[in-house]
């Protein structure tokens, strides 16, 4: 677990700089209008909602973007457009199972683009329900350690409901079923820890380590699907080596 979610930390970190702007809004506004439309338009009685509204802020999206996402996705802005959300499944390089979200209008043009970023890595889509069962959905907290108490965080999670804390050299990490999430968060807040991320995501049951040569060609195959316009996130059960991970986030 470890592993991978220490990528998607990076990731994150790097996201911001690294990626267009404007494809960021792109996927921070589907993300919006999706949640609006599943969960209503008003984000305290809609957690998915409140979040994707918080990553927009984080952003810097402009708050009439946010607020046109939110419109188009409780029925009170139609642009004639229809977003569908789906996941897809996929093997990647040495049996590394992958799976991806994806909001898209157009099904046919984000298959083919997914199946053409895989193919050029030596990967391939697969069959529903192929590689799914690897993962498993889990509140993420992650909170800086430099300045926290991790033990008594530690007590603090496991009262708000959390299932387990890892401690790992700077970070802690908080991981909680999906239905105890939202508590956790509420309670870190209520005691002035501000999480660094804190998402439902899914994480793999078990993980494939990577030698160096094999991690890298993993994280530029994740890059590049996480890269696409129609994908949210993608989720991998690879397991890389600390010192791959520490020369990819100084990239």
């Amino acid at each position: 677990m470890g592993g991978h979610s220490h990528w998607s930390q990076i990731k994150r970190q790097k996201g911001a700089a690294d990626a267009k702007r404007g494809q960021v809004f792109t996927k921070l506004g589907r993300e919006i209008t999706v949640a609006a439309r599943q969960g209503g338009g008003d984000p305290e009685g809609n957690a998915r909602l409140r979040l994707a509204v918080q990553k927009a802020r984080e952003s810097n999206m402009p708050l009439d973007t946010i607020e046109r996402a939110i419109k188009r996705g409780s029925g009170q802005l139609d642009d004639g457009t229809e977003l569908i959300e789906a996941t897809y499944e996929a093997y990647g390089p040495n049996g590394v199972a992958i799976l991806m979200e994806v909001v898209t209008d157009n099904r046919n043009r984000t298959v083919s683009e997914l199946r053409a970023t895989l193919s050029r890595a030596g990967g391939t889509l697969a069959e529903n329900g192929s590689v799914a069962w690897v993962f498993e959905s889990k509140g993420m907290i992650m909170v800086e350690g430099g300045h926290v108490d991790a033990d008594e965080l530690a007590l603090q999670a496991i009262d708000a409901g959390a299932e387990d804390v890892q401690v790992d050299d700077d970070r802690i990490e908080i991981i909680t079923l999906p239905e105890n999430f939202e508590q956790a968060r509420r309670t870190l807040a209520e005691i002035g820890i501000e999480p660094a991320s804190a998402e439902v995501t899914m994480v793999p049951k078990t993980t494939v380590p990577l030698a160096a040569k094999e991690a890298e060609s993993a994280l530029r195959l994740l890059d590049r699907l996480e890269d696409l316009d129609d994908v949210q996130r993608v989720h991998s059960n690879a397991e890389f080596p600390d010192e791959v991970l520490a020369a990819y986030a100084t990239r």
